[in-house]
């Protein structure tokens, strides 16, 4: 399906250079933000008090945060969770309070807010736990750069694994240097839109990338420069359906999801549209400067019965 088709070769090769420079100083950037200003890590990997709090009616989060405001306990999480009549609010360490001290101030002043809410459970996350999960959630995140290398690797040529994982772990650092930069809570559920990303970025250089081997099959005595031009040209219809697509619905999820969703589709907002430059215009020159050609993708020619030439596919 496609809404229109470029007559004309965009010439995207010609201003790789500029593309790669102005990536560069944004991951550099990025890099920065992160070392020296960190990670605003959540509730989830710091550790806290996590209490589940039930209501006769659908809970009214303004007031169950302004009510928890007045402990001043610094930052919290308060979401639905379940149905719309609870609540889960997941609280910061509090030093001189135990996790029993903390939730019984923070359920008075709930209750003085709204006296149908119940306590249905407290739990305490230590901060060895968070340190835990911080960790396993970047061996996941090494994990999938692995398995992305291994794939593309198999399929294409290790130049294509080469550049697609630079270009995507370009995309990861970019996120989590936003997140640094401007201070928002990096949570689970970012963690796992920044995995979404990853996986979600390698698709767009799939796809890139397949074209290109067709192109050296099909345009056999076109130079590396237009034959990826070409691939890239071909495929932006596809690209703009696609992502266009997607990014509508997780725009929506931004605006309309709420504050418990916030985060995650901000992520995978800025993950969405740094994943396409970086399939295009991050990925695509890398492999043209690796030195891809057309030997590498497309099998021998052999000669075929009566003397004619035969390509294999």
């Amino acid at each position: 399906m496609e809404f229109f088709r470029i007559q004309r070769d965009i010439p995207f090769m010609r201003h790789a250079l500029v593309f790669n420079v102005i990536s560069a100083i944004t991951f550099v950037l990025a890099v920065i933000f992160l070392a020296t200003r960190g990670l605003n890590l959540g509730v989830d990997f710091r550790g806290g008090t996590l209490i589940e709090v039930a209501y006769d009616k659908a809970v009214d989060f303004n007031q169950v945060r302004a009510a928890i405001d007045k402990l001043n306990l610094g930052e919290y999480a308060a979401q639905s969770f379940g149905t719309s009549n609870t609540a889960l609010i997941r609280l910061p360490l509090k030093e001189g309070l135990s996790s029993a001290q903390l939730s019984e101030q923070v359920m008075k002043v709930l209750r003085d807010a709204d006296p149908s809410a119940r306590q249905q459970r407290v739990e305490f996350v230590g901060p060895q736990v968070g340190k835990e999960l911080f960790e396993n959630g970047a061996l996941a995140l090494l994990l999938v750069s692995l398995g992305i290398v291994g794939y593309l690797a198999m399929r294409f040529e290790w130049r294509f694994a080469v550049a697609a994982i630079i270009a995507n772990l370009h995309d990861v650092v970019i996120i989590l240097g936003f997140f640094a930069f401007f201070q928002w809570e990096f949570s689970l559920p970012v963690l796992a839109a920044v995995l979404a990303v990853l996986g979600y970025s390698v698709n767009e250089s799939v796809v890139i990338a397949d074209r290109i081997r067709e192109n050296f099959r099909k345009m056999r005595k076109a130079t590396v420069t237009h034959v990826i031009d070409n691939a890239i040209t071909s495929t932006i219809s596809r690209t703009i359906i696609t992502h266009g697509m997607t990014l509508m619905m997780v725009l929506s999820i931004l605006f309309f999801g709420g504050e418990t969703l916030h985060y995650f589709a901000l992520a995978l907002t800025i993950g969405i549209c740094f994943g396409i430059y970086s399939s295009v215009l991050v990925m695509a020159p890398l492999v043209m400067w690796l030195g891809v050609s057309r030997e590498d993708l497309v099998k021998p020619e052999r000669r075929g019965e009566g003397g004619a030439e035969k390509i294999l596919p």
